[in-house]
């Protein structure tokens, strides 16, 4: 049986996929600090970590979280996931440019003994999200030695 944290976070997930954007922060503490690490991005309100998940869904607006794997530890709530979506609004000040992305998600985050989610952070390879995107030319292919 999962936890009551794993639970919260799961159904945050699950009302992002519906665009449910109050209920995404409706167990984050009013002080929630998070960082998107792979943009080094850190918010300090759960107001602007609800504007961060909303522009993630104004760049894609089909997309989805998806294969979620959450793993409890107490206090901490560990989720493995991939988004996937279209690239049809403008995402992190690039132009939209029409094209999937499929993208490897690791999430931590850190509830409090109310359950309320306090900190947390997400990684993910950007590299891969803006060569998806066609905003990076792949490298070329290593040659083995």
């Amino acid at each position: 049986m999962a936890s009551k944290n794993v639970e919260t976070l799961r159904a945050a997930h699950e009302s992002w996929n519906r665009r449910d954007f109050p209920a995404v922060v409706r167990n984050a503490a009013e002080g929630l600090v998070y960082t998107d690490h792979s943009r080094n991005l850190t918010l300090n309100t759960r107001d602007q970590f609800r504007e961060w998940t909303e522009a993630w869904a104004k760049g894609f607006s089909d997309a989805r979280i998806t294969n979620t794997e959450y793993i409890d530890a107490g206090d901490i709530v560990i989720a493995q996931f991939t988004a996937e979506g279209t690239n049809d609004g403008t995402f992190g000040g690039l132009k939209p440019t029409g094209r999937r992305m499929s993208l490897p998600f690791c999430e931590i985050c850190h509830f409090d003994e109310q359950g309320q989610e306090v900190s947390g952070g997400c990684y993910y390879d950007q590299y891969t999200l803006l060569t998806q995107l066609g905003h990076l030319t792949p490298l070329a292919a290593g040659k083995a030695a």
